[in-house]
């Protein structure tokens, strides 16, 4: 994406939820060290990684608490491990469609770096840092609300399925392999649908699910899929 491109920081913006007053954050937080190197004078996303990670648990932490007001310290804690992590929010940074956007080196590039879970999610906090400074602690709440906080289980009991796509990636990586990648299908109307998920690694069907969301149907799809690793 050209640095003064305005159109395509104009439909991120929209994603994000937030129009930048100082754009120069947002070109910022797309900066992957590999196109700094390339490019000498312009500055990294890492320093804004570094804050929006902060304010991310922070604005995790905030809604958890309120959301689940009832559950100890300890079934908290995993709640926000299940939300933030290189896995989870590479998810939510797919969603947006902030790898189209993010700059890269010519060797990253070349190796789809914009689809690795690492850059997707790190980018993805360098940019809620990016709006934290630009807008303050309220808007970088918002978007987290508005992104992220989706993620959570619809109930606490719901807690110990929130790691499979997590678990999935780990054991995928320790064998070598890619990373699993999701499609999913949808049947029946708009207040009842079905969805389907299916989890490939290196294109090869390691396992599918079938749920009310997509985020459950996920869920299953990846447990189905580590019981391949076992």
């Amino acid at each position: 994406m050209p640095v003064d491109d305005a159109d395509e920081l104009a439909v991120l913006e929209g994603r994000i939820g937030h129009v930048f007053a100082d754009r120069q954050l947002l070109r910022q937080a797309l900066n992957h060290r590999s196109w700094v190197a390339e490019h000498h004078g312009s500055k990294s996303n890492e320093r804004l990684e570094f804050l929006g990670d902060a304010v991310l648990g922070w604005a995790i932490a905030d809604l958890s608490y309120r959301r689940f007001a009832h559950t100890p310290e300890g079934q908290l804690t995993d709640l926000r491990k299940s939300v933030v992590n290189a896995v989870a929010l590479a998810d939510v940074a797919r969603e947006i469609g902030l790898g189209n956007h993010v700059r890269l080196g010519r060797g990253e590039a070349a190796a789809e770096g914009a689809q690795k879970p690492s850059i997707l999610s790190d980018a993805f906090e360098a940019v809620l840092g990016a709006v934290y400074l630009d807008g303050g602690a309220e808007a970088a709440y918002d978007m987290v609300a508005r992104l992220v906080a989706p993620g959570f289980p619809d109930t606490i009991d719901e807690l110990d399925q929130l790691d499979n796509k997590t678990l999935l990636q780990e054991r995928a990586a320790r064998a070598g392999r890619g990373a699993p990648v999701y499609t999913f299908a949808s049947t029946g109307p708009d207040h009842a649908k079905t969805f389907v998920v299916s989890v490939f690694v290196d294109d090869v069907l390691l396992g599918q699910g079938t749920g009310r969301s997509k985020k459950a149907a996920e869920q299953l799809a990846a447990a189905a899929a580590c019981a391949v690793f076992d």
